[in-house]
């Protein structure tokens, strides 16, 4: 059969095309040495690309054209081509006489005559090894979309690339190393996988083309996560640590090291007028293979029920004893308005920071929300959160007042639904900002009962135990908290805890040490120097106490230990030996 009459067979694969950097001038100056060495160096390439899964379609010279299923198999492989390749290369040569790979891989539509592969797709993956580095791997944008989550590697973005023979430009993408995440850079964050299934779900990528619908996404991917977390038989990591990786291209392998997670759920949101679609896709991100994706349309006021559909999804593929009735019983009170719900999903970050005018601002759209739906639990939580910010922060001009509103708005939040973790969560730390600790711990035991994968309630948990004198409980709360999310933002707010439980034991060395922790990783809670100057000065550090306080001072100009004192909860284990401490390093009575 002459070619004109062989068949042509048309599919979407994986193209590699690699071809030597330079290969007209290696043969110039050594024509055998260059021909011995590469033939060594395609041997390896063909033995690594049938280990791969790939088939080698084409070969002319110094090229070589292979198609893979799968574009995750034709990166690995290409990355373990240059990888093993740059030993083989003579290091002490000169640069101009190595012979090196220059290697694209693109996915795409491609046809097959006689074994070889033919047609645009290859003439893509062609160009794209003329881009790349000797010795470097290149993508399209096209096999770039299917591993930047899955690959360990990292990858610079070239932009659009404007390539022979193809109309339109190419946006290309470069490995910026050939090699995986070092050895003791994953070993330092990896962590041991829990005995039971774990699973972190990720910020989901807003695809609306308006970044203020992002608190959209971030709202379906905390309604999920709180869902998920009330099965006692899932391990899920809390909102505030995975929400770091918001914005970032991820390695769904990193994020198990780093969180020690063995799934992971990533996804998108796309809202046009009233209409909602989700997608989502639960991830092994031990070994990077998809376990499940799908799809869900809706519209905007339907969109409970849409984060519903998709947790049980998610939740029925992790565990498949998990009954329906558990998962309805799982679901959140939901607000009667749904402009409540658009107000507290925009407060939700607000109310966490550190910066006085955003807590602010999360407090009136706190405040907003309550307005709109004084049924609605959550807001009056927020705000009593803010309220009690205020006190602990020592930003509020009225202490008295502000912890009064703090425990009112919280025990009206509890009184409208007794049943969410965060509301309990909340209520304790107004019990505990006015000194009724055994009212605080069990608020929080019973937050803990309904949610015990809920970090913030394991970290308020700590607090609750060392008001009340049980320290070493408190400290192991707190590792807990720091367990269950160890990227959160509050993970400072943990470590000084430690410190403040080693104070109230009296060993004021330890103290120091973890208050110091807490402040290095967050040295805008300068609330915090007040703990840590006691601490130097109850340990005779005088002369750290006196830097410390002068830190102090510096944050608040005004401060008195009277003032010092009042901001924290009355009948405090902490409160006379920290009056006493600050005494000690100078400041004002």
């Amino acid at each position: 059969m002459g070619p004109q009459e062989q068949k042509v067979e048309r599919r979407l694969a994986a193209i590699f095309a690699a071809d030597v950097a330079g290969f007209s001038r290696l043969m110039e100056q050594d024509e055998v040495g260059t021909l011995r060495t590469l033939t060594t160096h395609r041997e390896i390439m063909d033995r690594l690309i049938t280990e791969h899964g790939g088939r080698i379609a084409n070969t002319a010279g110094d090229s070589v054209l292979a198609e893979f299923p799968s574009a995750v198999d034709a990166v690995q492989c290409a990355v373990a081509v240059q990888q093993i390749l740059a030993p083989a290369n003579n290091q002490d040569m000169p640069e101009e006489r190595r012979l090196r790979f220059r290697i694209g891989v693109h996915v795409g539509d491609v046809m097959i005559r006689g074994g070889d592969l033919l047609g645009d797709g290859v003439n893509i993956a062609a160009r794209l090894e003329s881009i790349a580095e000797p010795g470097g791997v290149c993508l399209s944008d096209a096999a770039y979309g299917y591993v930047r989550r899955v690959v360990p590697f990292t990858f610079s973005d070239l932009g659009p690339q404007k390539v022979k023979n193809i109309e339109e430009p190419v946006r290309a993408f470069a490995l910026k190393a050939t090699s995986p995440i070092p050895a003791g850079k994953e070993q330092a964050k990896s962590l041991p996988l829990p005995d039971k299934p774990s699973i972190a779900v990720l910020p989901f990528r807003n695809m609306s083309g308006d970044p203020e619908q992002d608190y959209l996404a971030d709202g379906i991917v905390e309604e999920i996560i709180a869902a998920l977390s009330r099965f006692r038989s899932l391990f899920v990591i809390a909102y505030s640590s995975t929400f770091t990786y918001k914005g970032k291209a991820v390695d769904v392998r990193q994020v198990s090291q780093e969180l020690g997670v063995r799934y992971v759920l990533e996804g998108s949101v796309r809202r046009a007028g009233n209409r909602l679609r989700i997608i989502a896709q639960l991830i092994d991100a031990t070994t990077g293979s998809h376990i499940w994706t799908d799809r869900y349309d809706g519209d905007v006021t339907d969109l409970f029920d849409l984060q519903d559909r998709v947790t049980e999804a998610i939740v029925g593929a992790l565990e498949p004893t998990i009954t329906l009735s558990e998962i309805e019983w799982a679901k959140r009170k939901r607000p009667d308005s749904l402009d409540a719900y658009d107000c507290v999903m925009q407060a939700l970050p607000a109310v966490w920071s550190h910066d006085y005018e955003r807590t602010e601002k999360g407090l009136r759209l706190a405040q907003q929300a309550i307005g709109l739906d004084p049924s609605y639990a959550l807001p009056k939580a927020l705000a009593a959160w803010c309220y009690a910010q205020q006190v602990t922060y020592m930003r509020s001009p009225d202490p008295a007042a502000d912890r009064a509103s703090a425990l009112r708005l919280a025990q009206e939040a509890a009184s409208l639904d007794s049943h969410d973790p965060l509301v309990l969560t909340v209520l304790s730390a107004a019990y505990n900002l006015v000194g009724q600790f055994d009212l605080g711990l069990t608020a929080v035991e019973k937050a803990l009962t309904l949610d015990p994968n809920s970090a913030w309630a394991w970290l308020r948990s700590g607090w609750s135990n060392t008001y009340m004198r049980r320290h070493d409980t408190g400290i192991e709360h707190f590792q807990r908290a720091m367990r269950l999310s160890p990227l959160d933002p509050m993970r400072f707010s943990a470590l000084i805890g430690i410190g403040a439980a080693y104070f109230a034991k009296g060993q004021c060395d330890e103290a120091a040490q973890w208050i110091e922790k807490g402040l290095r990783e967050r040295p805008d809670a300068t609330w915090g120097y007040r703990l840590l100057t006691a601490a130097y000065a109850e340990a005779d550090r005088l002369e750290e106490a006196k830097q410390a306080v002068a830190r102090f001072l510096d944050a608040y100009p005004d401060m008195t230990v009277s003032k010092a004192i009042d901001a924290t909860p009355p009948s405090s284990p902490l409160r006379g030996r920290m009056a006493e401490g600050l005494r000690k390093a100078g400041l004002p009575e």
